[in-house]
């Protein structure tokens, strides 16, 4: 058999490829930036032949190196693949997902069952921890998180696009006491997710009150918990559209209909790296294939 070169020198290789980046490449191997580039160095003198162009410390595929991503990256998927099979047993695939809990219990667990069904070997380890980004392949595989942007260096598909809405008690529009203009929010708490801070800033500039403050704004970290506290009288809260409507809570209504797109989405992320695990892969396309 023709000797190889070593498996760690195309792993690095692939990643850099794929990634169009020696410092995102390094990250998800877990290497220094010299030592992943050393790695593509000693691919390309055991070919005799660059795989990159060089330009102002950056790297480049060229042609060589893009027929050899072609020929090489599905083996090495196979590989990955088989092992991951071996060390499952060949029957079961775990994914360890974080997820934010009212995004679970309104749209992602009325779906599960379909995808069980679907690929019954796959099983699913939910955290609702925050700070989820950070701890991607330490402990977590992906994520389903809310945010205004994603790191470029990660994997990231964007699951919506929403509006923002104001949730109050019913009786704040129906009752004697009924809110008639916005600008009556000035004697109202409003009640704010931390992971949707600037919510309510889009909904002031939409509404041309840039200047409004409300009698008080209170913090959260749980939709839920927003929610009900609008339902018992506590403040006006400040979600997305489908927040209100999937709770389905009749004592709940929308405040002032104003049109105000959300600077926030629901993204599905993980490391690039993590894409070549079939668990992740399974999930990531129903997912998408679903449109939750």
């Amino acid at each position: 058999m023709r000797r190889l070169p070593p498996l760690t020198a195309l792993e690095a290789f692939v990643q850099v490829a794929r990634l169009g980046s020696v410092k995102a490449a390094a990250e998800e191997l877990a290497l220094s930036t010299p030592a992943l580039s050393r790695r593509v160095q000693a691919l390309e003198r055991f070919i005799g032949r660059p795989l990159f162009d060089r330009k102002h410390q950056a790297l480049e595929i060229n042609a060589d190196g893009q027929r050899l991503l072609d020929d090489i990256a599905p083996a090495l998927d196979s590989l990955s693949l088989a092992l991951e099979n071996i060390q499952s047993g060949g029957n079961q695939l775990r994914l360890r997902l974080a997820v934010m809990p009212l995004f679970a219990t309104q749209r992602l667990f009325p779906h599960l069952g379909k995808l069980r069904q679907q690929h019954p070997q796959l099983h699913i380890d939910i955290e609702t921890t925050p700070h989820a980004v950070a701890r991607l392949g330490e402990g977590l595989d992906a994520a389903i998180v809310l945010s205004k942007d994603i790191d470029p260096a990660l994997y990231a598909h964007q699951l919506d696009h929403e509006e923002v809405y104001l949730i109050g008690r019913r009786e704040l529009l129906e009752g004697p006491h009924a809110l008639t203009s916005p600008e009556e929010l000035a004697q109202q708490t409003v009640l704010l997710h931390r992971d949707m801070a600037l919510s309510f800033d889009a909904w002031k500039e939409a509404a041309g009150l840039p200047d409004l403050q409300p009698l008080a704004i209170d913090n959260y970290d749980s939709g839920q918990l927003m929610l009900e506290a609008a339902a018992q009288g506590l403040g006006v809260a400040v979600m997305h559209a489908s927040h209100y409507e999937q709770a389905g809570d009749p004592r709940l209504v929308r405040l002032f209909p104003i049109h105000v797109d959300s600077p926030y989405r629901y993204f599905f992320v993980c490391r690039p790296r993590a894409l070549q695990t079939r668990a992740v892969r399974i999930f990531r396309d129903w997912l998408v294939a679903a449109d939750i």
